[in-house]
């Protein structure tokens, strides 16, 4: 299996990250990715069919949003908490903010 493409840490982009942001699904995989850590690729009270939930998962990845890790033929997933606020400091907190 090829690695999974993510942009280093210098070269993420905040307009990119937005983006992906502006989905109500990737919103809220990110909302539990900040409050449960690592999650599944198949949370278990989204129902999206598999095939959308694999593109939203590569959007926010390829946004430099996520870290996925591979076991066998399940994928994990963690937020990029640290790397995010190193290059934008308060946005990730203002964005999860909004959801309350």
């Amino acid at each position: 299996m090829p690695p999974l493409t993510q942009p280093n840490s210098a070269d993420l982009d905040l307009v990119t990250m937005l983006r992906a942001l502006g989905d109500p699904v990737r919103m809220e995989l990110v909302r539990l990715m900040a409050v449960c850590g690592e999650i599944s690729c198949s949370p278990e009270h989204l129902v999206v069919p598999r095939s959308t939930l694999s593109n939203h998962w590569r959007t926010l990845r390829e946004a430099g949003l996520t870290v996925t890790r591979v076991d066998g033929k399940a994928r994990y997933m963690t937020l990029r908490r640290a790397d995010i606020d190193e290059r934008f400091p308060g946005v990730l907190d203002a964005v999860l903010g909004s959801l309350s």
